[in-house]
C-alpha cells in the first residue's frame, strides 16, 4: 500500500487493483478529476460520492495542481 503522509489519496493492490483512490473509501481520485473536466463543479462530486470529505478533495486538487505546475 501507498499513502504519502497528510496525502488525502492512497493506492493499495487490495483496493480496485490498486488505483489512486480518496483514503478510507473505493473512489478513485481521477473521478474527481473526470467531474471536473467534464464541467460538474465539486459540490457536485461531492453530492455524488458523500464518503469523500471536501477537505480531502480540496487537497487532492490542490497537490495536483502543484504537479501540473512542477512538470
Amino acid at each position: 500500500m501507498i499513502t504519502l503522509d497528510h496525502s488525502p489519496v492512497q493506492s493499495d493492490p487490495r483496493v480496485l487493483g490498486g488505483t489512486l483512490v480518496f483514503k478510507g473509501t473505493r473512489v478513485k481520485a481521477q473521478t474527481l478529476l473526470d467531474y471536473l473536466a467534464a464541467g460538474d463543479t465539486l459540490g457536485d462530486f461531492l453530492e455524488d460520492f458523500p464518503t469523500v470529505n471536501r477537505q480531502d478533495a480540496e487537497l487532492f486538487l490542490q497537490l495536483a495542481r502543484e504537479e501540473s505546475h512542477s512538470r
